[in-house]
């Protein structure tokens, strides 16, 4: 029982860093139908932004997530004012942008590379103390993760189905055309999306970091499996990519106890394979997707 419950609280640990890493990912694709291969790199910004905001700066830990959320936002604005808003209407749109925010993304890691060198460090927000289940201990750090991923996820679930801008997200996703003549901004839409991609890929990097550590090029093995999850649970399909997200980490937990770490990420991509044999569209997608 005691393996059981360690293995559960890894699995939501980092099916929580995942599906808030995910949904950003998946909602620029839904929205944009573009892959922002600078995302990785903006995990990588929050998680330093926060780190000198409170270890520089002096600052409380909830002062530094606020200067990461509003950092990372303006970045991923600055994304799509630098990329995609040039390429809108273009024939090869998908492939230009792919190739435009690998670009991107190489200079923002440059740039943290420059202003706080290639050595790991500490992140600085840490939650002291455990709980006990058992005779397992769980750290508050992990808790305070998945109360953490939680929230985001109920928060971005009433934004998108409540509000009037979740309602213009969701409209211009489906039909761009049609959502310009009823009204909607579509070019505002489209930067507020990938705001709020910078802003979730910000607190996605502050978790990554609290449990491992702060490198320049930390964010590329959680976009990697970030990109997975799309893939499993269908591209642009949000709900679909947080259960994924939940289920492959609770996977990736168990391969790791019965195998090793050294075969999770083999037998995680083994399972990409076999779903796009099985199902193109993901688990979640459907051949006429309607996306978020």
């Amino acid at each position: 029982m005691d393996v059981v419950i360690q293995i559960i609280a890894s699995g939501l640990t980092l099916g929580a860093m995942y599906a808030v890493s995910t949904v950003g990912l998946s909602l620029v694709y839904g929205s944009l139908n573009m892959l922002n291969m600078a995302h990785g790199a903006l995990l990588a910004l929050g998680g330093y932004i926060c780190f000198y905001t409170m270890t520089a700066l002096g600052m409380p830990a909830i002062v530094g997530v606020l200067a990461a959320v509003v950092v990372c936002g303006l970045v991923g604005l600055l994304i799509y004012i630098c990329t995609a808003a040039p390429m809108l209407g273009s024939a090869q749109f998908e492939t230009g942008v792919f190739i435009a925010t690998i670009g991107f993304g190489a200079i923002v890691e440059n740039v943290i590379l420059r202003m706080f060198g290639p050595q790991p460090q500490p992140q600085s927000l840490q939650i002291p103390g455990d709980i006990v289940i058992g005779h397992v201990h769980i750290p508050n750090q992990n808790i305070m993760i998945l109360g953490v991923a939680l929230v985001l996820m109920v928060a971005m679930a009433l934004l998108l189905k409540r509000s009037r801008l979740g309602r213009a997200i969701r409209a211009t996703a489906q039909n761009r055309e049609a959502a310009q003549l009823m009204g909607v901004r579509v070019g505002w839409i489209y930067a507020v999306v990938l705001a709020l991609s910078g802003g979730l890929a910000a607190v996605s990097g502050i978790m990554v970091s609290s449990l491992y550590s702060l490198l320049p090029n930390m964010g590329g093995d959680p976009m990697l499996k970030a990109f997975i999850i799309c893939i499993v649970a269908g591209l642009g399909n949000v709900t679909g990519a947080v259960i994924a997200a939940i289920a492959l980490g609770l996977l990736e937990a168990t391969l790791q106890y019965n195998l090793g770490v050294q075969y999770s990420f083999a037998l995680l991509l083994f399972l990409v394979i076999i779903v796009l044999i099985w199902r193109p569209y993901g688990l979640f997608g459907r051949k006429q997707v309607v996306r978020l």
